[in-house]
């Protein structure tokens, strides 16, 4: 939303953001009034009457973790103090990610620079 402009209280906003803690106000629904979730400022729906509103939606490109789509020969990165479990090597390197949900822990993946053996700790 933009074009038009509220100014009745703290400071002068565009219609998508709140006059009196500026934090951006829901889309008008069914209601009489759009209020803001965050302070409870209130503005009647007649205020956005000619205010075009245009969204997109932009999706990130997949990323794949499997270990069929990293590199074999990909033995690059820092090095932990980590004893490979096939080899004995001391030192192996990492990559961290987040596989799962945001409030869970990072997927560590280890390879070993010496035999390229891989393997994956869930943090």
């Amino acid at each position: 939303m933009s074009g038009s402009v509220i100014q009745r209280s703290a400071f002068t906003s565009e219609a998508d953001f709140c006059p009196d803690c500026g934090s951006i106000l829901p889309l008008p629904g069914r209601e009489d009034v759009v209020t803001c979730k965050l302070c409870g400022f209130q503005v009647d729906v007649t205020e956005f009457d000619g205010v075009e509103v245009k969204t997109r939606i932009i999706f990130n490109k997949r990323e794949s973790a499997k270990k069929e789509d990293r590199p074999a020969e990909d033995t690059s990165g820092p090095l932990v103090d980590r004893k490979c479990p096939k080899c004995g090597h001391e030192g192996m390197t990492y990559t961290t990610r987040q596989t799962r949900s945001a409030d869970e822990g990072q997927t560590v993946f280890y390879g070993c620079p010496r035999c390229r053996f891989n393997e994956t700790e869930y943090s």
